[in-house]
């Protein structure tokens, strides 16, 4: 049996958004920059997927410039901060994405950015106070950068509270919610948000494509040169069809999102449920074992299993088709570890192997029995 528990770090696509990938493929294959007939078609698909995504967020179609995806979006929101916006301080957290941790390590490298940290607990959550204090700090330009949802332990970020945090000491704030659109809802005209990273692939859509919210009147200049296109901010002929796959699969996840995020919690919970009956022990890394405080996507727990042991855990999950995640899958490769869980982690949960397992809808209570009684062969 192969069971597919890595949906953090991407998801299955929607048959629907297979099919429209396709017909966009196949019937509208026009430069959407070229003004004959068939850049023209291209070029109508084009702007109504904007006005889809805008929708759907509640923004103004202005306000999304289309991207390769979540990391582009990141490093295009911080480096023009700096470039164009006079931002001279980054405020961030060390469990961010290194999409973000590293475009500021090379802006202070760089361009002289002063970066700072916010403390995070020991369940991963923002220490919004010791935020205050680095707001107030000194008077220089900041931008704040802080995920909405924490690919790896799934914390949930409070929006409203850091967005008016940061507005009421002339900051602006850029929230990377990658993990975040198309499982959560968004109102773009009401949230203190500045700028918005997300990528359609952590919502059944394709790889390779994304946005950025942009807020009208940024004042933000071109990140990439060349032509004109995305309101002149980001050049190079769009992928029509990722971006029409990426507006129908945001689509489709709105639609349903109730009944959805209902069936995927009922999963979340019967795992939870389960791995406490094998293991009375275990410990849920961040928040991601609290219902309401984490996404109801993933779990990420520390399994008390000796060290010599653990060591073949991943290769027995592997070899019994079972798919998750040490930690987030842009690391993968690597033997650095979580940066992420070195974070927060104390012991004994620092000396166990660490495993994150990530729900779609496409999952079921029977893969989940499947996986238990893997963990159980293990342990025999």
């Amino acid at each position: 049996m192969n069971v597919y528990f890595d949906n953090a770090a991407t998801t299955p696509l929607r048959k629907e958004v297979i099919q429209i990938i396709s017909n966009v493929m196949e019937d509208c294959f026009g430069n959407p920059s070229s003004v004959h007939a068939f850049g023209r078609t291209a070029k109508t698909n084009l702007e109504t997927a904007r006005k889809g995504i805008a929708k759907l967020l509640n923004a103004a179609p202005q306000e999304i410039i289309f991207t390769s995806g979540g990391t582009e979006s990141d490093n295009m929101i911080l480096h023009c901060a700096v470039k164009d916006l006079g931002v001279r301080t980054i405020i961030s957290s060390k469990i961010e994405h290194h999409a973000i941790l590293h475009a500021m390590e090379a802006l202070k490298i760089n361009n002289g950015i002063r970066t700072l940290y916010v403390d995070v607990t020991k369940d991963g959550s923002v220490d919004l106070d010791h935020l205050k204090a680095l707001l107030q700090s000194d008077d220089s330009r900041k931008l704040v950068s802080l995920m909405h949802v924490n690919n790896e332990i799934g914390n949930i970020l409070d929006l409203n509270a850091v967005g008016e945090l940061c507005h009421d000491n002339n900051a602006l704030f850029h929230t990377d919610a990658v993990q975040g659109v198309g499982h959560f809802t968004f109102d773009m005209e009401q949230l203190p948000v500045d700028f918005l990273s997300a990528a359609a692939h952590k919502f059944h859509g394709p790889k390779g494509v994304g946005f950025s919210f942009v807020r009208k009147n940024s004042g933000l200049q071109p990140f990439i040169h060349g032509g004109a296109q995305e309101r002149g901010l980001r050049a190079g002929t769009e992928s029509v069809h990722n971006i029409v796959g990426m507006q129908k699969a945001l689509e489709l996840a709105y639609v349903s999102l109730e009944k959805e995020k209902v069936q995927v919690n009922k999963l979340k919970s019967y795992f939870i449920e389960k791995l406490r009956e094998l293991f009375p022990d275990v410990i849920f890394n961040g928040l991601s074992g609290v219902e309401n405080k984490s996404t109801y996507t993933l779990v990420n727990v520390a399994l008390p299993i000796p060290a010599d042991k653990s060591l073949l855990l991943d290769f027995h999950l592997d070899l019994k088709g079972v798919a998750c995640s040490k930690g987030s899958a842009c690391q993968s490769g690597s033997n650095s570890g979580s940066h992420v869980l070195k974070a927060i982690q104390e012991a004994p949960a620092t000396d166990w192997p660490s495993l994150r397992f990530s729900f779609s809808i496409f999952n079921t209570k029977e893969e989940i029995d499947y996986l238990i009684q893997v963990l159980k062969e293990f342990l025999k």
